[in-house]
């Protein structure tokens, strides 16, 4: 448990990133319809019982000192657009994981991902004092892939065979890093475009 706050509202001219909360359910609802953001996905959320669940154990997980979860907000049309986590805080390894991000079509490709990924990763490193924070994706899930080293995370390796998603599927799991000595230039080089 730590007395860190898992809290905070992270915002900049592209995305606000507001603390979830259990009534934000029905505002995720609608996204959540969106069945190609669960062809990956280790739970298919455009069931409600699944969305209302991953909800209260985000919320648990946060009060347990280990996640800080967040509804994303489209900055420019004040519109809802996801969800997103910086979880499997282990303070005594100072490090967490940015995941569980689903974003609605209308906004993919805009970037609303990257702006919300320097904010979470600005937050982990320099109010939390993360040492390094991963990044993992489906090894099909090209897409995501390509985002997270065009972000300047390191490829790691394969875990073989590592989770079953939604569908039954066993997928192979790439994982990707950024260290706490790697964000200076990572951060200079995320900030562009940002002026």
């Amino acid at each position: 448990m730590t007395n860190q706050n898992l809290s905070p509202t992270l915002q900049n001219q592209k995305v606000i990133l507001r603390p979830l909360q259990q009534s934000d359910e029905d505002l995720l609802w609608p996204i959540a319809q969106e069945k190609a953001l669960w062809i990956y996905g280790l739970k298919d959320l455009s069931i409600r019982e699944n969305l209302h669940q991953y909800i209260k154990a985000a919320l648990k997980d946060r009060e347990d000192g280990i996640c800080a979860v967040w509804i994303i907000i489209d900055a420019v049309s004040g519109k809802v657009a996801g969800c997103t986590r910086l979880a499997e805080i282990s303070w005594k390894d100072e490090r967490g994981q940015i995941g569980w991000t689903w974003i609605g079509k209308e906004f993919q490709g805009t970037g609303l991902n990257k702006a919300m990924k320097y904010e979470i990763l600005k937050y982990g490193f320099e109010t939390l004092g993360l040492n390094r924070i991963e990044l993992k994706a489906d090894e099909r899930n090209i897409q995501s892939r390509k985002a997270m080293i065009k972000l300047g995370a390191t490829e790691e390796g394969t875990l073989r065979q590592h989770m079953k998603i939604a569908d039954g599927f066993i997928r192979n799991t790439v994982f990707y890093s950024i260290l706490k000595s790697e964000w200076p230039a990572i951060k200079e080089s995320i900030t562009i475009g940002f002026d």
